[in-house]
């Protein structure tokens, strides 16, 4: 059985942080082989490689996420010399993924035309902040602009606050998975026509993918969606609600559903109430209802409430942080997370593979490696470089 849905395809990743690289992971755990590329750590560098390697909290744990299941090279494309061997890469493989400054790689004679010259079914994947056209290609483009462009800044957070980021690199990590979307699209596309092509994933448009209906609602009637907290307007209840050890949500917003919360509560009486009865009249009186809840939640254990609401079928459920997710039975049962053996830590453990396949599930065989742990391997196996050829373009700065 395979590994991965993905197995036998080949994949070369530049660029660097998470709108490409994210995109590269995916692709990865799902049986790509992935060759990720890195400049040389050139004497006096404070840092090397992708700065993801130097990123998170308390240790640098994003790398061995982001860079997991891929193997690892260091190449300076700057160098003549190394752009002839990128090319020899590409020839050799199905996927070139990027997320440079639009240009860069043209710059560097490395552009999409020059590439698929030598290999046509080539499949470059561009990700950057605006995409590869229009006016504001040319700009600096990071996710956190590309959310505000899109319009999830503004709907984040309370009324009563700046518009916030999200807690995550939304935008990149969006801006990646439609880059993998795309790519596989022009698989398909490859599979019928021998043609490569390239996909254009910017920022700005996986984030306003999201926006739902936010556009014609101004076009058709003149409405400008704004933050609202934890609610969503005329939908109740549907909320976080406090208990006496920490908030919990429930949705209960359906008239059956509402039904069931009543009795749980024991109102029944609320779902035959003219202020609550209908789907139209708890979203006019959604403060009051949500405070009629609140009222009964707040002194009870929040165990207790989420049983009532599983024994009456209502959905509902606590708001995780890590150490929740790590003691869930459901979690386990599903492997939705996994331990790693890493040199450094001792208690590496990830989220698993998404989505599961049920014949090639896909697996994180090792977390992120060390810049340049496979230069021989790619190089000599791959490329057919000797000990020698190696050595020099080591000395020489190209490796």
């Amino acid at each position: 059985m395979a590994q991965g849905a993905l197995d036998g395809l080949r994949l070369i990743e530049l660029g660097q942080l998470i709108a490409g690289p994210f995109c590269g992971q995916l692709m990865a755990d799902h049986g790509a082989e992935v060759i990720k590329i890195e400049p040389p750590r050139r004497p006096g560098d404070v840092a090397e490689g992708d700065p993801m390697r130097q990123w998170g909290r308390g240790k640098p744990l994003w790398f061995p996420v982001v860079g997991r299941n891929k193997k690892t090279i260091t190449l300076n494309l700057r160098d003549t010399r190394g752009q002839e061997l990128l090319k020899k890469l590409v020839r050799k493989s199905d996927f070139l993924l990027e997320n440079f400054r639009p240009g860069t790689l043209e710059k560097w004679g490395l552009g999409y035309d020059t590439l698929s010259a030598d290999n046509p079914g080539l499949i470059m994947i561009r990700v950057s902040g605006y995409g590869q056209t229009g006016p504001y290609a040319p700009r600096a483009g990071y996710g956190s602009i590309g959310e505000a462009m899109g319009g999830i800044r503004n709907l984040a957070g309370d009324p009563s606050t700046p518009p916030s980021r999200v807690g995550l690199s939304i935008g990149d990590s969006l801006a990646a998975t439609f880059a993998c979307l795309g790519a596989i699209m022009a698989l398909h596309h490859r599979h019928r026509t021998g043609e490569g092509q390239v996909v254009d994933s910017a920022i700005y448009e996986a984030v306003l993918a999201m926006m739902e209906s936010t556009v014609p609602e101004y076009t058709e009637a003149g409405f400008v969606r704004e933050r609202t907290g934890s609610i969503l307007p005329g939908v109740a209840p549907s909320n976080a609600y406090p208990t006496a050890d920490g908030d919990i949500l429930i949705g209960a917003n359906q008239n059956s559903v509402f039904a069931r919360l009543a009795e749980a509560m024991g109102r029944p009486e609320l779902a035959k109430d003219p202020r609550y009865a209908t789907h139209v009249a708890r979203g006019e009186n959604q403060e009051e209802l949500d405070a009629l809840i609140s009222d009964w939640t707040r002194p009870q254990a929040s165990a207790d409430v989420l049983d009532l609401m599983e024994a009456h079928g209502v959905p509902a459920g606590k708001i995780y942080k890590a150490p929740d997710m790590l003691a869930d039975p459901h979690f386990a049962a599903r492997e939705a997370l996994v331990k790693l053996a890493h040199p450094e830590f001792a208690n590496l453990v990830m989220q698993n593979v998404f989505p599961k396949l049920s014949a090639t599930p896909g697996k994180v065989n090792w977390p992120g490696q060390p810049m340049g742990a496979h230069n021989h391997a790619i190089y000599q196996d791959l490329l057919g470089l000797s000990d020698d050829d190696i050595q020099a373009l080591v000395k020489e700065g190209v490796i």
